[in-house]
């Protein structure tokens, strides 16, 4: 395991803990080259409830690649629908240790103008 990546999942593990703690509904997101992926997860955080990603036919008809900032708004309004049909209103943020920049910024600013709170 390379440094980098024990660096990001520590950093994961200590948002977690505090996410754990304030008991909300979890929006989680991972990255990779290619796809953004982003679930809301419940509060005792053992059941997905709604997921979106680059990856869904929809979304891969409409975009020329999934690894672009507008494909990681796309998802961020899609997965605020999702969550805006089951009733849920607020999340807690969860980065997976990734900065808060670019794609992971794109996706969270797309999920708050489309009704998410957090």
């Amino acid at each position: 395991m390379s440094n980098s990546l024990k660096s990001r999942l520590r950093r994961a593990r200590r948002t977690r803990a505090r996410i754990a703690e304030l008991k909300a509904v979890r929006l989680t997101v991972h990255r990779s080259n290619c796809h953004i992926y982003v679930q809301l997860i419940d509060s005792a955080g053992g059941k997905v409830l709604a997921s979106a990603s680059t990856l869904e036919p929809e979304l891969r008809k409409t975009l020329s690649s999934g690894g672009t900032v507008t494909a990681a708004a796309e998802v961020g309004k899609r997965v605020a629908q999702k969550a805006r049909d089951l009733g849920i209103e607020a999340v807690a943020f969860d980065r997976s240790g990734f900065k808060y920049h670019g794609r992971v910024k794109a996706l969270a600013d797309a999920a708050r103008e489309h009704g998410l709170k957090f």
